[in-house]
Parts: structure tokens; C-alpha cells; sequence
């Protein structure tokens, strides 16, 4: 049974919450994924209540232990290894803004996915929407030109 605290600085097994942490996340688990095994797994949160996805986030903050990326390098490069792009380098390749491409994923113009919630996507273009989407963005440019 562990003790309720009310700080995590008093947490009876602070170094193996932050080895399981850290683990946890090297198996690229997201907060939220991290709180569900810890609960699983009996650990309890400092005020003695179960572990939510903010609580991990909180404690990696403190821990010094850096987000999960898909790739293990960086958050959001041009394109993916596997030749996806990144929401980045698929506006890049479009012509357009970031904001732009994600108002494409949700009227389904554009398609990809993320591993979890939270993680970058991995946008998978044709070279048909490629191309009718820079089409539209370039249109769509010459006519706010025009009425201004």
C-alpha cells in the first residue's frame, strides 16, 4: 500500500516512477497510453488518486523526459522515411499554409493519419491530388488578388 502524499517530491518511489516513465515512453507511448499502464499497473498517483494523461505529462516536464516522436529524431520533418509527408512539407508542396492542410484532412481532400492522438501526422498524397490541390491553392490565390 503506498502512502498518500500530497507532492510528488514525497512519493514514497519517486526513481522507479521515473524509470517506469521514462520507459515507457522510449516504447513511444503517448501521456495518456503512460497513465493507463501505470494504473494498470497499481501505481498511484501523489494525492492518492489513479494517473491521468496530465499527471504524466506533468512529471515528464519535471523529468526532464522529451515528448515521444515517431520518428526519433524530429516532430514534424519535411517528409517521413517512408516518403509521407509532414503536415509541413505537404503545405510546402501544395503552396498553401499549415492551416490549410489541416482544413484538407477534414474534408477528406487530403489523406493521412496519426499513430495517436497528439502525434504528427503522415499525410500520403497522389500525384493527382498533389497536383488539383496546388491547382486550387493557386487559383484561389489569383482571385483574392483580383478583388482586392
Amino acid at each position: 500500500m503506498q502512502r498518500r502524499v500530497h507532492t510528488y517530491r514525497d512519493y514514497i518511489d519517486l526513481d522507479r516512477l521515473r524509470d517506469r516513465i521514462t520507459a515507457l515512453n522510449a516504447a513511444g507511448l503517448m501521456d495518456k497510453a503512460i497513465a493507463a499502464r501505470l494504473n494498470a499497473e497499481g501505481s498511484v498517483a501523489a494525492r492518492g488518486c489513479a494517473f491521468a494523461g496530465g499527471n504524466v505529462w506533468l512529471l515528464r516536464q519535471r523529468f526532464g523526459i522529451a515528448t515521444v516522436k515517431i520518428n526519433g529524431v524530429s516532430a514534424n520533418p519535411p517528409r517521413w522515411p517512408d516518403e509521407d509527408y509532414s503536415i509541413r512539407g505537404a503545405a510546402v508542396v501544395l503552396g498553401v499554409r499549415e492551416q490549410t492542410v489541416f482544413k484538407y484532412l477534414a474534408r477528406g481532400d487530403l489523406s493521412g493519419r496519426q499513430s495517436a492522438k497528439g502525434q504528427p501526422w503522415q499525410i500520403t498524397p497522389t500525384p493527382e491530388m498533389i497536383e488539383a490541390l496546388h491547382a486550387r491553392a493557386q487559383r484561389n490565390k489569383r482571385s483574392r488578388r483580383e478583388t482586392s
